[in-house]
């Protein structure tokens, strides 16, 4: 009991590690949170701290993911935990993106978890049959609606609809079914202003050819 609940409490503040928050005060001396769209992630800080520092907020977003499913998980799979393995490695994931969504760094302000949250889906294909073939599908999905309409939000939140569907269609665990939908759900919740703009035609389209200062 105790042990599950060590790993569920580590998987949360391995999350909640606020890294566009961390690289903004020490590369700018900012509060990310008060410029750019005041999102604690990876396209807000592309956006307001340049390519370098955005793209490896990213990847240490990811990162957080993978290391909590991946790595954290095989180090639970030999303790005397409550669940299966593969059930605690989903809960785990659940709670990094939990952690990266409501830090407890940032009075529980943070990110949007997609980045996160494709950490710890890439984490899990690596080790649950069948769900690779899964997050193939919704990279694609993303690229090509990002590459087509280079609107991040849209490319996000499509998605994250896709993958419950993809999900379902691939007869993975009841447990991964429902936390896909949970993720889902959660995606379009922390998005819903960005849908408010979508639908107004004010979203912001992402430019690689434009660096700030």
């Amino acid at each position: 009991m105790l042990l599950t609940i060590a790993a569920l409490l580590i998987s949360y503040l391995i999350g909640s590690i606020p890294t566009a928050y961390l690289f903004g005060r020490v590369l700018k001396g900012i509060d990310i949170r008060k410029v750019g769209s005041g999102n604690v992630g990876a396209t807000n800080a592309l956006r307001v701290l340049g390519k370098g520092p955005g793209i490896t907020v990213l990847i240490i977003d990811i990162l957080k993911g993978l290391i909590v499913v991946s790595f954290l998980g095989d180090y639970f799979k030999y303790k005397e935990i409550l669940w299966q393995v593969e059930n605690l490695r989903i809960i785990m994931g659940l709670c990094c993106i939990c952690g990266h969504n409501w830090t407890i760094f940032l009075q529980f302000k943070g990110g949007k978890g997609i980045a996160t949250s494709l950490g710890v889906l890439l984490g899990l294909a690596l080790r649950i049959n069948g769900l690779n073939i899964v997050i193939g599908i919704l990279i694609t999905i993303w690229f090509a609606v990002f590459f087509l309409f280079r609107i991040v939000s849209l490319a996000s939140i499509i998605a994250a609809i896709g993958l419950p569907a993809a999900c379902i269609f691939f007869k993975q665990s009841l447990l991964m079914i429902t936390v896909s939908l949970v993720l889902c759900i959660l995606v379009i919740i922390r998005h819903k202003a960005n849908l408010l703009r979508i639908f107004q035609g004010k979203e912001p389209r992402l430019n690689f050819k434009k660096s700030p200062s």
